[in-house]
């Protein structure tokens, strides 16, 4: 069985980041591994508090994680720009790195200061074999607004130019009379583009979709799918996973896995 590691934060509520991605990559067929970096006390509706991990603490954990024989890597929420370091430093080399870009939150609320976010373009973001934000964050990264399909090919290309060789800027949420439609933009490391399009599925039940996303990548790279296989099957999985909620939580609540996994053993 192929082993996969993230590099995450965990919300209590295990809806999100290292959870998700735990349910993702068991769901998928592959062992995971975890390094946590920070942790969320977090119910169906908030958070009430939040805890980073101690640098050295992280550090140990990317130590211990090379008795196994890795097949891909994950990164989610960093936290600040020491442990974005280590992670650069210690993190398992020479296999596939997909790199959710956990920077700004979909309300907008920063989740790494200007300090941090140089060190994660300049050290983590070369190295990734796939990087997949959303919206916000491919404005962040790329430091000017995103209002029309051409702006989204050119940020996806100022990406790339970054270091990422492939990248997926994932579309927003359709608002008012627009068409119930959310958009991906994908750009492979060949300058093949395109976009995903799937029905918008208003969901409550849809925490660590994002995570999910990027935690399948890894998991169909390390099982040795090409980026582009990878990419759709991830897509596949969501879509899956979302539109079969779970009855979790009063209000929020996280993806069906076990949808995403049923859909996975049909199409096997």
């Amino acid at each position: 069985m192929k082993q996969v590691a993230t590099l995450a934060g965990l919300d209590s509520n295990g809806s999100a980041g290292l959870a998700a991605d735990l349910h993702a990559f068991f769901a998928d067929g592959v062992y995971g591994h975890g390094i946590l970096t920070a942790a969320v006390a977090e119910n169906a509706t908030r958070i009430t508090a939040a805890q980073t991990m101690p640098v050295d603490f992280v550090e140990a954990e990317l130590t211990a994680l090379r008795d196994f024989p890795i097949a891909a890597v994950k990164t989610g929420m960093m936290a600040n720009g020491e442990i974005v370091k280590a992670v650069v430093d210690r993190c398992p080399g020479g296999v596939p790195l997909v790199v959710d870009p956990v920077i700004i939150t979909k309300q907008g609320d920063h989740l790494l200061d200007q300090a941090a976010l140089t060190v994660f373009c300049q050290q983590l973001l070369p190295k990734a074999t796939v990087i997949t934000p959303n919206f916000l964050e491919a404005q962040v990264l790329v430091d000017h607004q995103l209002s029309t399909p051409e702006d989204l090919l050119t940020a996806a290309y100022q990406i790339q130019q970054i270091g990422a060789a492939n990248v997926v800027i994932k579309g927003k949420h359709p608002t008012g009379d627009q068409e119930p439609v959310i958009s991906s933009l994908v750009l492979l490391a060949d300058g093949q583009s395109f976009w995903i399009n799937n029905e918008f599925v208003k969901a409550k039940k849809a925490n660590g979709a994002g995570d999910t996303f990027s935690a399948i990548i890894a998991a169909e790279l390390a099982k040795g799918q090409p980026v582009l296989t990878a990419i759709e099957q991830a897509n596949d999985f969501v879509v899956a996973a979302i539109k079969k909620p779970l009855g979790i939580g009063q209000h929020f609540g996280p993806l069906n896995h076990w949808a995403g996994q049923s859909w996975r053993q049909c199409d096997d």
